[in-house]
């Protein structure tokens, strides 16, 4: 008879869990296993039902952080909806249209859409609750000013990396972006000349 080996003593199995689900990147998971376990047992569910729970949390908080992450990649002034958008203040504005632009099939069509308008008739406001939608529905977005836009195609051309950028601006068509511009009538265009 041969004698056993000595087992080592295994980690406990929370231990392990908090390790895997770490390993995994599964910090909704981590985070709320033990409630949705207790809530589960609670209301008599079946563990696919607890799974199915946990998944679902994971997936709603991954998509709120993606949805974040965009926002903050597009660098806008200042994040605004059109919930916050005031469209009796501005009876001209055709709001059909523009909830139906929030949709973003534009972006899908790569379409370009120019709004004109007045100093203080919400254009910022509007193009920025624009923008806002696309990252939500999952698109990338870039804002930049129309004199900005200049002053990096000015700067890029003095640099001799004009052609770089025009790929790189020319990218963003080609993917799920899309480019934001504002203050187009602010950019002294009779002073540029245009490579």
């Amino acid at each position: 008879m041969s004698a056993a080996a000595p087992t080592e003593n295994p980690a406990p199995p929370r231990v392990l869990l908090t390790h895997h689900l770490r390993q995994l990147k599964l910090p909704t998971i981590l985070r709320e296993y033990e409630k949705v376990a207790q809530e589960a047992a609670r209301d008599g569910q079946d563990h696919v039902r607890y799974l199915l729970r946990l998944v679902e949390l994971e997936l709603i908080d991954r998509e709120r952080r993606m949805v974040e992450r965009r926002i903050r990649a597009a660098r806008f002034p200042a994040v605004k909806s059109f919930d916050t958008f005031d469209f009796v203040a501005i009876p001209s504005l055709n709001k059909p249209l523009v909830l139906e632009l929030a949709r973003c099939e534009y972006v899908v069509a790569r379409e370009n859409i120019i709004a004109i308008g007045n100093s203080g008739t919400g254009k910022t406001h509007a193009c920025l609750a624009l923008g806002l939608a696309a990252c939500q529905r999952g698109f990338s977005v870039t804002f930049t000013t129309a004199a900005g836009l200049v002053h990096q195609l000015m700067e890029a051309r003095d640099e001799k990396r004009l052609l770089r950028l025009q790929a790189q601006l020319s990218a963003v068509k080609r993917k799920r972006r899309f480019c934001l511009i504002d203050f187009l009538g602010s950019c002294g265009f009779s002073d540029v000349r245009f490579f």
